[in-house]
């Protein structure tokens, strides 16, 4: 009981008050209804409405969401309605439910104009029972969709506006200040594309506030979004693109100023999207990351292109990733604080952990998530055993818990910083009296690893490789055909099979390398 309350305490002592208020303030209105009814009449919106100075170019295509008729696939899972599409189906859990909500599969190629008004009338018809896809996250997402949708079609009804203004003034007043990070920025982003396409001062005054604050507080000098996961920067640089698009063609409300902020903050991000891209194309998978699910560097880079949004080359610093480039091989190494005190809830027990690619594959990688369900899975995903690191006496190095919380957690202290060799350690096993330091350390055919551990406990160090990775264990050596690794001052070397996550509900059986030892561990990987 006592260490379950030092659990909350260590998890809620973060918080910002600003957080506590509305999460109070959201509870109560779940229960007393009349707090949230701020929705204005209807009939107020439709003459407002400017059409004709509203316009939006091609954006990034999606594909493989809706499979036509009422047959979906989300999450790499496929469901067929087989009649009457029910919003609230959750046989899948709550983040597929929110898939199919957010409408999203508007933005596909082979989607006509009939097939998506035929599933947002079929949404409004159903509104008064949905639940989680009135939550303002889905409901931000399905705004942005329907509003691109509406605009590129030239689609002029009535009862669409009417159910997008009652959506966007429930939004208005209930944005997510009790989860802050990206998700109020998703709030923040939508109420922009509801303001210019109703000519909504109020609204468009709210998503300016919204907008510049989270973005001043969200975007690291680096350009690096502070969550620290590849695939939700992408996947706001892929918002504020879209933002950028929908200021550029439309005057209905003044946006010149917020316009200059986002292309300013799009200009920094895509150059942080360029230094953690690998040569082939991929994004790392650290923290909250998955294939699948944002758009790629590539995408992202011809969008800004089409824009005219310029790079702004950077050097990696505060988001605490740093990046090895040689010839034979790149390593991406996190040697950063876990994420925001704050807003942790993406964030893994994976501190100095690193992904390497040789000759443009990967070879040692993160094992990525599969899962946002609260369940056992979700819990070893973000596991400190799950990541390139080093446990130390079965502990966690940060206390992850309830599938999106951190209780107490590791502090980084960086002893050298670069070019070709850093070294930090982090405090996150002093329950145990020890301290973690480790050195990466680049030389041009070969990347070594120098672990050291205060105290008498044992530290294993984990090695997880790509599920094509051909490997053997040869004498206390793990041999590839063009590399080998091997290791100094080990105790015991061994070879598990572990599952790598390929997507959501996707994964593939691959082997990961444990190798046990007492103060220090010498890890180099030489390439043949």
């Amino acid at each position: 009981m006592f260490k379950q309350i030092l659990k909350y305490y260590h998890t809620i002592k973060y918080l910002k008050w600003l957080q506590v208020k509305y999460q109070l303030w959201y509870r109560m209105s779940s229960f007393v209804p009349i707090l949230r009814n701020t929705s204005p009449t209807p009939e107020v919106i439709i003459n407002d409405i400017q059409y004709e100075a509203i316009a939006f170019e091609k954006s990034i295509v999606t594909e493989g969401l809706w499979l036509g008729d009422q047959r979906f696939q989300f999450l790499n899972i496929e469901h067929d309605f087989k009649g009457a599409i029910d919003w609230n189906y959750s046989k899948y859990g709550k983040l597929w439910t929110y898939n199919l909500n957010y409408f999203e599969y508007l933005n596909q190629a082979h989607i006509s104009k009939e097939d998506g008004l035929a599933l947002i009338h079929n949404f409004i018809e159903n509104e008064s029972t949905i639940k989680d896809g009135l939550e303002p996250f889905p409901s931000s997402l399905r705004l942005i969709f329907w509003i691109r949708f509406i605009i590129q079609n030239n689609i002029k009804e009535k009862e669409i506006d009417q159910s997008m203004y009652r959506q966007a003034y429930r939004l208005s007043a209930m944005p997510e200040y009790h989860l802050m990070g990206n998700h109020l920025l998703e709030n923040g982003f939508s109420l922009l594309f509801c303001a210019i396409y109703f000519s909504d001062k109020k609204l468009h005054h709210q998503a300016h506030q919204i907008i510049v604050e989270q973005l001043q507080e969200q975007i690291l000098a680096d350009g690096g979004h502070f969550e620290l996961s590849p695939m939700y920067h992408q996947i706001l640089l892929y918002r504020i693109l879209d933002c950028i698009n929908l200021l550029q063609h439309s005057s209905t409300v003044p946006s010149a100023s917020l316009l200059k902020v986002l292309k300013k903050q799009a200009s920094l991000m895509l150059g942080w999207m360029k230094k953690m891209t690998y040569s082939n194309g991929d994004m790392p998978r650290l923290n909250d990351s998955t294939i699948g699910i944002a758009p790629t560097s590539n995408s992202l880079q011809e969008y800004a292109d089409r824009l005219k949004v310029n790079i702004r080359n950077t050097s990696l610093m505060e988001s605490g990733y740093r990046k090895i480039t040689k010839k034979p091989y790149e390593v991406i190494l996190d040697i950063g604080q876990i994420g925001p005190d704050y807003i942790p809830g993406h964030a893994h027990s994976d501190t100095f952990n690193f992904e390497l690619y040789h000759n443009g594959n990967p070879l040692i990688v993160d094992t990525g998530i599969s899962t946002y369900e609260k369940n056992e899975r979700r819990q070893l995903e973000r596991s400190t055993i799950s990541h390139n690191t080093v446990c130390v006496g079965n502990a966690e190095q940060s206390e992850i818990w309830g599938g999106f919380r951190v209780a107490r957690r590791a502090k980084v202290t960086i002893i050298e910083d670069g070019p070709n060799q850093f070294i930090a350690k982090h405090d996150g096993y002093k329950k145990l009296d020890c301290i973690h330091e480790r050195s990466f350390i680049g030389n041009e055919s070969s990347f070594t690893l120098i672990d050291k551990i205060t105290g008498s406990q044992e530290g294993v160090a984990f090695f997880h490789f790509y599920p094509e990775a051909d490997i053997i264990l040869d004498n206390n050596i793990i041999k590839g055909h063009t590399w080998q690794i091997s290791f100094k001052h080990c105790n015991n070397i061994s070879m598990e099979n572990y599952l790598y996550a390929n997507g959501y509900n996707d994964t593939t059986k691959a082997i990961q390398v444990q190798v046990s030892f007492n103060k220090e561990l010498n890890t180099t990987i030489n390439f043949i």
